[in-house]
């Protein structure tokens, strides 16, 4: 699918008529829907869209390639379930489904029959959290020590579900994508002062196996607003406060310093960090749509809808059991085929062929391609949307930027360099400049060499360490100096070759001998004996 796909949104209430606009905006909206006929009637008059008047005749419009579901959480099930078995993708808000068993129906049925189910937490598409992450995934925070959120308001009561369901989903999320890992265990307590049964003040504690603490308050019986991350680290400590229109991240250097061995706090002003101010919810709709257009693996897709899931029903058993701990029975993942050092990090989704090592401190970013038997030293950099081919080998110290392509049995030696833009400047963002940079099979680059981008280099070319390629490399070519040129020819081997008066040459290591034909060296195909 290359046209943008046509979305149908049902429900129209509180937080549908969000997901309408964007939706709207981003020109796919094609129908809406709820049992609210005049307020359906009422959007689709305002986005000039028809409002269908049951689920069934929406999902029977040949022009919705996919549906977004704000109806009540006790909907979700049987509403996606409908759209899935009638070949639409679906967009689920929180939570997927109400109970465990009927989200893992929903996840073997997207899986089953090859569509997309993804899950609205809204705040994985936040861009305060995006660059939490990445301070976190840098290290700049630190060892990270706990986490404390704080999500609170006075309403909107609901008495279909307590208030855990309704708010906490949204920092159980988070703070799963952003220390990458699932508790071990989780205890809550619960408060219910207007209804019986239904908790209006919740306060959640998880922990996680690599030592950090997290602490989740919620309610909707509180004087004031309040939408707070804290993250404390031993380096620097942040907080993203989603209540203020400017400057909603800061990061705190304090410090403890020890004085006669007594912990002393040394304060230190906040620096705000700059984020972009796009909507997330635009980009979680963007997201989606890319994702259906695409047929690719949403960031929050069904399985990670389920693992919030099965959270929240533990944290309700912990309620019920007046706070007593529940010990998560993790399930053990299926081992991997490929290796990754615990030091290094492999964003999801990203595809890492079978045998391939990946050592010390190396990151792997989302969307990128990775082949089999392929082997990367201590702090290989692989940027979003990078293709490898099979048995590659990277050194230390080298980052592969987006728009690179490299073929099978490329080698890449320490400290080698590859850039995507031809004229960087810190101030100037040129994304959208980013020129391809392709490599035959069987490259070879020297130690500290740099490829400007836009060039190819063909197959089995040697390029000397220290040289910086400034153009198209032929095949099989010895390429030196600055800028690089061409010192003659290079056998698949490697070895240099003994050229001969036609540009041919023999190799003096393994034999094979090679001609020009039309321009391009060649090996001399082996006769028949």
């Amino acid at each position: 699918m290359t046209r943008t796909p046509g979305i149908g949104v049902i429900g129209c209430g509180y937080w549908g008529k969000n997901l309408v606009r964007n939706f709207a905006e981003l020109h796919s909206l094609k129908a809406v829907c709820d049992v609210d006929v005049a307020a359906a009637q009422s959007l689709g008059e305002k986005f000039g869209v028809p409002a269908t008047k049951s689920v069934e005749e929406l999902l029977a419009m040949p022009e919705i390639d996919a549906v977004a579901i704000a109806a009540p959480a006790a909907q979700h099930y049987e509403i996606a379930k409908k759209a899935v078995l009638a070949g639409k993708d679906a967009f689920v808000e929180k939570p997927l489904a109400l109970q465990v068993k009927e989200g893992e129906d929903l996840v073997e049925l997207a899986r089953k029959h090859n569509r997309i189910l993804m899950v609205g937490h809204l705040l994985q598409y936040h861009p305060a959290i995006l660059e939490l992450r990445r301070l976190i995934q840098q290290g700049e925070l630190g060892r990270i020590n706990y986490i404390y959120s704080s999500r609170l308001n006075f309403g909107k009561l609901r008495t279909e579900e307590n208030i855990m369901w309704s708010f906490a989903p949204h920092d159980l999320s988070a703070i799963l994508y952003l220390l990458g890992e699932s508790p071990i265990s989780v205890s809550a307590e619960g408060s219910s002062y207007l209804n019986q049964e239904i908790s209006d003040v919740t306060m959640t504690h998880l922990a996680f196996a690599s030592g950090v603490k997290a602490h989740i308050f919620v309610s909707w019986l509180h004087p004031f607003k309040e939408q707070k991350l804290v993250i404390v680290g031993d380096a620097k400590m942040a907080v993203f406060d989603d209540t203020l229109a400017e400057g909603k991240l800061t990061v705190y250097p304090h410090q403890v310093a020890w004085l006669n061995r007594v912990p002393v706090a040394r304060k230190a002003n906040g620096n705000v960090v700059p984020i972009s101010t796009d909507e997330p919810l635009r980009l979680e709709c963007q997201h989606f749509l890319d994702s259906v257009r695409d047929h690719t693996q949403p960031r929050t897709d069904g399985e990670n809808g389920l693992n919030v899931l099965r959270l929240l029903h533990a944290c309700e058993d912990s309620v019920r059991n007046r706070g007593a701990q529940t010990v998560l029975n993790s399930r053990p993942a299926a081992p991997k085929p490929y290796f990754v050092h615990s030091s290094a990090i492999v964003d999801e989704p990203s595809e890492v062929g079978a045998g391939t090592k990946i050592w010390h401190f190396s990151h792997i970013m989302p969307g990128s391609k990775i082949g089999k038997n392929c082997n990367f030293g201590q702090n290989v950099h692989v940027a979003s949307g990078v293709k490898i081919g099979d048995n590659v080998k990277i050194q230390n110290n080298v980052s592969v930027y987006t728009g690179v392509e490299l073929g099978d049995d490329v080698f890449c030696g320490p400290s080698m360099v590859f850039t995507n833009v031809i004229t960087p400047r810190s101030h100037v963002n040129r994304r959208n400049e980013y020129m391809p940079t392709k490599v035959g099979r069987g490259a070879t680059f020297g130690a500290n060499c740099t490829v400007v981008c836009g060039v190819n280099v063909g197959q089995y070319a040697f390029i000397a360490a220290g040289a910086v390629v400034t153009r198209d490399v032929p095949e099989y070519a010895l390429m030196m100096g600055v800028p690089a040129r061409q010192m003659g020819s290079v056998c698949r081997c490697g070895v240099r070759l003994q050229t001969n008066g036609d540009g041919g040459g023999t190799c003096s290591a393994c034999g094979e001998q090679y001609c020009v034909e039309a321009g391009q060296l060649r090996p001399v195909p082996a006769r028949a004996a």
